[in-house]
């Protein structure tokens, strides 16, 4: 199967919803990502920040997998990093190059916005990303902390 590959723009609305129906399922977490989709109006506004980057991948015109990744500014220097928060790519068509080409994709959009790195976390128990990301840069081991906001 021939894939094609392209960031999303605000007229591109239909593709996103797409790719979090892709999401919800390769992460099991629907609810997550179809539970309470954001309006179109909300996605248009987030796809028109120059700082959001989304690449999906197309298999015969239907969205079979994609990334969501920020471009960070960076204070101490000018420069940028580009931050993968999510990427998947369906069951079906694992295994064929697409996440390789999804993140060439955006080494490429990164390239033009002057970023020196691209960078992403993976769970500790995703061997198959884990394999995927080592074979395309350097492995740092960090620690991940989540600070809950609450009400109070």
């Amino acid at each position: 199967m021939d894939y094609t590959f392209e960031q999303l723009t605000t007229s591109n609305i239909d593709l996103l919803k797409d790719l979090l129906r892709v999401f919800g399922e390769a992460f099991e977490d629907v609810e997550t990502y179809q539970g309470a989709v954001p309006s179109d109006d909300y996605l248009r506004s987030l796809l028109a920040t120059p700082h959001f980057i989304v690449v999906v991948a197309r298999g015969d015109d239907v969205v079979v997998g994609g990334l969501a990744a920020y471009e960070l500014q960076k204070f101490e220097r000018d420069r940028r990093e580009i931050y993968i928060y999510d990427l998947a790519v369906a069951t079906d068509h694992r295994r064929k190059g697409v996440a390789r080409r999804l993140i060439a994709e955006l080494r490429r959009i990164a390239a033009e916005r002057g970023a020196y790195v691209i960078y992403v976390q993976a769970d500790r128990d995703d061997a198959p990303a884990i394999a995927l990301y080592e074979g395309l840069g350097k492995r740092e081991d960090v620690h991940h902390f989540d600070f809950v906001v609450s009400d109070a």
